[in-house]
């Protein structure tokens, strides 16, 4: 609990860092485009007074031309000049793109192209007079953004995207070594386990064989002796199953209601040892067929009949299985009617480690979600949960 507490408050660390520099650029970046728009608005205010300097002064018409084809290009953002009726004054625009003005374009297209751009430029920055005298307006000076202000206005936006997918890729990279890491864990330890029970049960078995040769006709000791046989070939069910992991399993069709009879009928001869009266039941309208490898699917059977037996606390309860058919699929419902799981405890429930029993390294459900997933291709999900009414785990496997 300690090792997830310190895992969380990192996770909670890295996220924070990682907000105070989106809102570091962010800001950065407006002070940026702050200044910038400052600086704008200086050198059109700028033009404008030159204009105003050659209107008052009475300058001809050729250097108010000069005027603009100089002073206005050492600016790099959109300008249109207007009368005072705000009609467009060609030839004075400047750094405007995508401009439909060619000499085969109609004078009226044009013009009703220049007075939409005006009305956008004017719906973001309030135009500039240029007057005689202080008194008569004798045009307006329009203008827009320029093209460097809008892309650092998207820059850090771009930046915050590439660095996100970069982050993203990563995650999923190393999340994907990590489950690879996991999953060689998890078959190292199971093909060990399998390989140390070999030799003991080997043992054991021949000790048996001894046994049964020295019975005598003892009705007790040979009912010792056949109920020890049950138990070895148990175990030697369950090394099978830990060697089987890893490897590709050898999928048959099976009856799954003789497979789930079976798994039955072995617990439920277990089930009074514990002191609780607990029923099983078996719910099918009729016999259905599936693709599965037996002696997984009953572990998973097992595992999920087990921590329905655990969440029964009272003492008397009842566990059953429903098998449906929905199109191409088949549900295996195991309801109890147990203790019930939190809504907040729901997510871990097939987490490796979790376990609300003193006892126990809780991966009962994560390696049964990984059997059914994995390797019958299948699905393994908390259907539903009513605290003090019951659970039910849904699998789900193709016909």
């Amino acid at each position: 609990m300690k090792v997830n507490l310190e895992s969380g408050n990192i996770k909670i660390s890295l996220v924070v860092v990682a907000c105070a520099i989106v809102i570091g650029t962010l800001v950065y970046t407006q002070k940026v485009v702050e200044k910038l728009e400052k600086k704008q608005r200086e050198f059109a205010d700028l033009y404008a007074k030159s204009l105003e300097y050659i209107a008052n002064e009475k300058t001809v018409l050729g250097d108010y031309s000069f005027i603009f084809e100089e002073l206005i290009r050492a600016i790099d953002f959109p300008v249109i000049q207007t009368d005072p009726e705000n009609n467009p004054l060609p030839p004075y625009f400047q750094n405007i793109r995508n401009v439909p003005l060619d000499t085969t374009l109609p004078k009226d297209e044009q013009q009703e192209f220049l007075r939409t751009l005006i009305a956008k430029m004017d719906s973001k920055y309030t135009p500039i007079k240029v007057t005689v005298q202080d008194t008569v307006i004798l045009s307006y000076v329009h203008y827009d953004e320029s093209y460097l202000i809008t892309e650092l206005r998207w820059l850090p936006y771009i930046e915050i995207s590439i660095g996100g997918l970069f982050v993203l890729i990563g995650y999923i990279g190393l999340s994907y070594i990590r489950r690879s890491e996991q999953s060689n864990i998890w078959v190292g330890l199971a093909k060990e386990t399998a390989h140390q029970l070999g030799t003991p049960l080997s043992s054991m078995m021949g000790w048996t064989e001894l046994m049964k040769m020295h019975c005598d006709g003892n009705p007790r000791l040979e009912a010792t002796v056949t109920e020890m046989e049950r138990d070895l070939e148990r175990l030697n069910k369950i090394a099978a199953r830990f060697s089987k992991i890893g490897s590709k399993p050898d999928l048959r069709e099976e009856n799954l209601n003789e497979v789930i009879n079976g798994v039955i009928k072995y617990l439920g001869r277990r089930i009074p040892q514990s002191g609780k009266r607990i029923s099983l039941s078996v719910d099918a309208e009729k016999a259905f067929f599936a693709e599965i490898n037996r002696e997984l699917f009953e572990w998973v059977l097992e595992n999920l009949i087990k921590n329905s037996l655990d969440a029964i606390e009272d003492g008397d309860g009842q566990i059953s299985i429903a098998i449906s058919e929905r199109g191409n699929s088949l549900h295996i419902d195991v309801t109890d009617t147990g203790k019930g799981i939190e809504t907040k405890r729901r997510k871990d429930v097939f987490r490796p480690g979790y376990s609300t029993k003193q006892r126990g390294w809780g991966l009962g459900l994560s390696l049964s979600k990984r059997i059914i997933e994995n390797y019958h291709r299948g699905k393994l999900s908390l259907k539903e949960s009513t605290l003090r009414k019951g659970t039910t785990f849904r699998i789900k496997l193709l016909k």
